[in-house]
């Protein structure tokens, strides 16, 4: 089962996402004014995701076209064992635990403008 989480503010101006069995579980909002950058809102609309394994590449695919340029934005899931890292026309795939692939990942995402302290995902 994957799961994930989505960060809507993080979705370019008429974005329409849509993976067949790509599930919302959860919607909250959160105050993120002492962590956001300056290009960044200081409220952000978290969805939590899940979908079937076989689901990956798509979603991964359709975040990648979906996530705004600018602003440092990213998505990311899990797999498996393994981690999903999803910047605009970008997604990186590792397992869990291989700080080679992390740094590759966390390295694209700061030559994007994600500021560094947002470069948090869990592994």
């Amino acid at each position: 089962m994957i799961r994930g989480t989505l960060i809507a503010e993080s979705l370019r101006p008429s974005t329409d996402l849509r993976v067949a069995g790509l599930n919302i579980v959860r919607v909250r909002r959160q105050d993120v004014s002492d962590s956001a950058s300056d290009t960044q809102p200081k409220v952000w609309t978290l969805l939590d995701f899940e979908a079937a394994n076989a689901a990956a590449d798509e979603i991964g695919r359709a975040l990648a076209g979906s996530l705004a340029t600018d602003g440092g934005w990213y998505a990311d899931f899990t797999i498996g064992d393994d981690r999903v890292v999803v910047f605009p026309n970008q997604v990186f795939r590792y397992r869990r635990g291989d700080r080679a692939g992390r740094a590759e990942a966390v390295e694209h995402g700061k030559s994007v403008g994600v500021p560094e302290h947002q470069l948090d995902w869990g592994d």
